[in-house]
């Protein structure tokens, strides 16, 4: 009622390079669709992922011309007779875009998004995950544990941080108390913002524990995030 409904779609898509290519669409309809876009990721074992981020980018600006009328059914339906298209188009335009991507990566910055997770009950599948999100989303950042806190923080460009945020809600990440698979339903948005001048760019994605709260803090601030961990990290702790 507040969040809207998610699904996934898979399609095969025929004769594309002298093979199939199995497209995984998740689609996220917010409560106000179709008056508002739905929010699409892309995925696919036979496309790279600027291929994917492409598809992408053109099932959106073909949602545009379907507003406000459902759109999703069309969406997929295109997609199948397009993919060719889309896939050629995005090797002739590589160059221009890289340039492109490069001037709107220097406009919008490097943004920083702050996450707490409540817990995680099948915690080396869902370490696996967030580690595979971050590294198909050139994100880098932290995933840390101390004592029951678990934070994650992430850097880099806008587009991937909002496309995290989605796989993070919309995915079966965890399992219940039954051992069931199951969304991630307990976290918390603590921060989203711009990358600062004071702040140390992470260069990697890490996975890391700390024993003591002095150790977690000692973290923020070498990332000359202090304030980051003032306001946030020890309201955790109440």
């Amino acid at each position: 009622e507040t969040h809207g409904i998610t699904f996934r779609i898979q399609i095969s898509v025929k004769e594309l390079l002298d093979t199939d290519v199995l497209l995984k669409l998740l689609f996220h309809l917010p409560v106000n669709y179709p008056s508002t876009l739905p929010d699409i990721s892309v995925n696919s074992d036979q496309l790279t992922r600027a291929q994917c981020m492409d598809v992408k980018d053109k099932l959106l600006e073909q949602a545009k011309k379907h507003l406000p009328e459902p759109m999703v059914h069309d969406l997929i339906l295109w997609i199948q007779q397009h993919l060719k298209y889309v896939i050629k188009q995005s090797a002739t335009v590589c160059k221009e875009k890289t340039a492109l991507s490069k001037r709107t990566s220097t406009e919008d910055g490097i943004w920083m998004l702050f996450l707490h997770l409540d817990h995680m009950r099948a915690k080396a599948k869902y370490v696996k995950t967030v580690e595979k999100w971050a590294s198909d989303l050139r994100l880098t950042g932290r995933l840390m544990f101390m004592g029951k806190i678990i934070l994650i923080l992430l850097q880099g460009d806008r587009s991937n941080i909002k496309e995290y945020l989605i796989l993070q809600k919309t995915s079966k990440v965890d399992v219940d108390s039954s051992g069931k698979k199951c969304k991630e339903k307990m976290i918390s948005v603590l921060c989203e913002t711009k990358v600062q001048s004071q702040h140390k760019r992470f260069q990697t994605f890490e996975v890391k524990e700390y024993s003591t709260l002095d150790e977690l803090q000692k973290e923020f601030e070498t990332a000359g995030l202090t304030t980051l961990f003032s306001e946030f990290v020890p309201p955790l702790l109440k």
